[in-house]
């Protein structure tokens, strides 16, 4: 399992974390707060809390890194 913080800064990275996440054979959620939802859900993640940075969940250590590339302008140092 690896988790990292990500901020969906445009309406734009929304669509472009869905459709990359989907793309990808194992399971991610986000989490803002006590909210938990898919991250292949488009609806799922417009329902967060997006002003601040939410937490990604990667839980298969398949092609982390792959994916990580992938998403690495939206992921906050």
């Amino acid at each position: 399992m690896k988790e990292v913080l990500i901020k969906l800064n445009e309406i734009n990275d929304v669509y472009t974390l869905v459709n990359t996440l989907v793309g990808y054979d194992g399971d991610v959620d986000l989490v803002s707060g006590r909210y938990m939802v898919d991250g292949k859900s488009l609806l799922g993640i417009f329902s967060l809390d997006l002003r601040q940075p939410v937490r990604m969940i990667i839980h298969d250590e398949d092609k982390v890194d792959e994916l990580l590339e992938k998403l690495a302008d939206m992921i906050v140092a």
